[in-house]
């Protein structure tokens, strides 16, 4: 059974929808593509996919529009607006996202975040960003430069949502938690694949000595749903209790 709840974020000034399915299990944060809704990974047959995770009740499945790559894909705004959009997705994630999906499994329990294309430049950012609020990662087939997609001057904003950029400079606490997270980095290298994306992550997140695992699923493999319906399954069944 879907359930869809809907508010106003001021942080992003418009409104975001969360959608879940499931009853019991690890909450699972999945992140749709550059400018999808919250029903896109249940549209796209991922939750189908992931039924038998559900059904067992060792997964809680949920998904949050993608507003910052919307604005990307769609060109709104000025480049600056756009690259402020990621960084305040991020905080409207953290800050009003997670905390529902506490509010709705009744406890702070750390959430596996997951996602495809932009998807997993959020799963990524999410993760490094805010290690405390997350088990582990599945970044799928990443578009983690997205500076080349945003265009304009670069700005704090992107510094700050892009772990290719803030991740060399990080320290401290942050930096601790997140050497004891877990980042899968899966790519195939089939059409409009580009397994180099994930390479770049694993060298910035190796240096810091975060643990991270490149897989590369080889040529069979697209950049296309049925690659990522193969992928997620495989790996939360991995990750999960």
């Amino acid at each position: 059974m879907k359930v869809t709840d809907r508010w106003h974020s001021d942080r992003l000034g418009q409104d975001i929808t969360v959608a879940r399915w499931g009853t019991y299990g690890v909450p699972v944060l999945l992140f749709p593509t550059a400018g999808g809704d919250a029903e896109e990974v249940e549209r796209h047959k991922m939750i189908a996919h992931l039924e038998p995770l559900i059904a067992a009740g060792r997964a809680k499945i949920y998904s949050c529009d993608s507003v910052a790559g919307k604005a990307m894909a769609e060109r709104i705004g000025s480049t600056e607006y756009r690259m402020a959009l990621f960084n305040a997705f991020h905080d409207a994630v953290a800050s009003e996202v997670i905390p529902a999906i506490h509010s709705d499994v009744g406890g702070r329990l750390p959430v596996v975040v997951a996602g495809a294309s932009i998807g997993a430049f959020n799963a990524l950012a999410i993760t490094c960003r805010y290690p405390h609020l997350v088990d582990s990662a599945v970044c799928m087939s990443g578009t983690f430069a997205i500076e080349k997609f945003i265009g304009g001057p670069f700005t704090d904003d992107l510094y700050f949502s892009s772990p290719l950029h803030f991740l060399p400079d990080l320290q401290g606490p942050d930096l601790d938690a997140l050497r004891r997270r877990m980042i899968v980095l899966a790519s195939g290298s089939g059409q409009w694949e580009d397994p180099g994306e994930a390479w770049a992550v694993a060298e910035v997140l190796g240096a810091k000595g975060i643990p991270n695992r490149v897989d590369d699923w080889g040529p069979a493999y697209k950049h296309d749903w049925p690659t990522w319906w193969e992928m997620l399954p495989t790996y939360l069944d991995d990750l999960l209790p």
